[in-house]
């Protein structure tokens, strides 16, 4: 199993680009990481340095506590799988799945078990004597999987792995990949720009912008507790709603306040907020995080004119012109909602985003200061 740590890592082209900047990052043996951002952010260009396929300009990259900048890909223990599956047109799915191991020059025995193994674990036993042109892309996923399982590697690589599939099967492929972690116990690094399967999949979760990383940690706490804007506009379906206005202090507590619209900051995030008063912010509201049932209770509530209804199965999404503002909540459909209509909404307060709006920090997590 392997331990990789990236201390101060920058990654520079000739032409000047810098793809990754003073980056640092300890991903523990056995952890499920996601490296999750834009295109171009820099997430597959650190998956390449772990592999070998880039060299580190700046900094030192380790598996458990050896500097590796200088070890060639052959030598690091690791297993990759690749976006475009990248398997040979020529060969069958077992000879596929065995070719890692007959470069190495494994005894065939052991080959064949391995690859029995494997297929048997991803249920394409019945495919070993096939062609890839003769798979769907899921069984070619499956074929790609149980290339790099056989290797038995330390470090388990996934670039964009799923991102050719159909959603139907990219939901299924999702439980399995999780399954496959679990069983095999080796450390997996993730590339996706899909926040679907970065929550499902990780342990933590690496956002990264620009080639820098904006947050790591658990789903639950970037989802929740958003470091900035981007973080939080980065995870959500539909994105995460902003305002922009003012907190003010009000009757001995904080309010936001946008034209008509006043929102009351409730008491347990007041003294958060309370030291941010007369500052010009932007608050965020999820999609999921309003009500319909029960009276709207002023300074808890907002309202408009219902721009679009669009349904989505089991929820409507609600477009609503809010102060000037088009935004987007789901709501139930035990309301039937017609474009044109007045929507009022009660706000869950308690799960309410605060922003500086001129550099887009949280100022409700702890490490923000006024």
């Amino acid at each position: 199993m392997a331990r990789i740590k990236f201390e101060g890592v920058s990654k520079r082209y000739p032409n000047g680009f810098k793809a990754l900047e003073n980056f640092s990052l300890d991903i523990q043996d056995k952890e499920f990481l996601v490296l999750l951002g834009p295109s171009g952010c820099g997430k597959s260009t650190t998956l390449n340095m772990i592999a070998g396929l880039e060299d580190v300009t700046e900094g030192n990259l380790y598996f458990d506590g050896a500097v590796v900048n200088t070890v060639p890909p052959h030598r690091r223990d690791v297993a990759m799988v690749f976006q475009s599956y990248a398997l040979y047109p020529h060969k069958s799915v077992a000879e596929n799945i065995a070719f890692g191991l007959r470069m190495r020059k494994h005894p065939r025995e052991e080959i064949e078990r391995r690859v029995r193994d494997a297929a048997r674990r991803l249920e394409i036993e019945h495919l070993l004597d096939r062609r890839p042109n003769q798979l769907s892309g899921g069984q070619r996923q499956r074929v790609a999987l149980g290339r790099a399982m056989v290797r038995q590697p330390s470090v388990f690589l996934m670039d964009e792995p799923l991102s050719n599939l159909d959603a139907a099967l990219r939901i299924s492929m999702r439980a399995e990949i999780k399954q496959l972690h679990q069983a095999m116990q080796t450390t997996f690094v993730y590339v996706t720009h899909d926040q679907a399967e970065a929550l499902t999949l990780a342990d933590r979760i690496v956002v990264m912008r620009e080639g820098v990383v904006q947050q790591i940690g658990s789903p639950d706490e970037i989802y929740e507790q958003p470091r900035n804007t981007f973080v939080a506009s980065f995870l959500g379906n539909p994105p995460i709603n902003y305002l922009d206005g003012r907190l003010e202090a009000a009757d001995g507590g904080v309010a936001f306040r946008r034209g008509g619209l006043t929102l009351d900051i409730p008491a347990p995030i007041v003294p958060k907020l309370a030291p941010f008063a007369g500052r010009e912010v932007t608050v965020g509201i999820r999609a999921e995080d309003v009500s319909e049932h029960g009276a709207a209770t002023p300074g808890r509530a907002l309202g408009g004119r219902i721009t679009s209804v669009l349904p989505v199965g089991s929820d409507n999404f609600l477009e609503i012109e809010v102060e000037g503002r088009q935004l987007f909540f789901r709501v139930g459909k035990e309301v039937r909602h017609r474009d044109g209509d007045q929507a009022v909404l009660s706000v869950n307060m308690n799960r309410l985003h605060v922003f500086d709006k001129a550099d887009g920090r949280s100022l409700i997590r702890g490490d923000a200061r006024p």
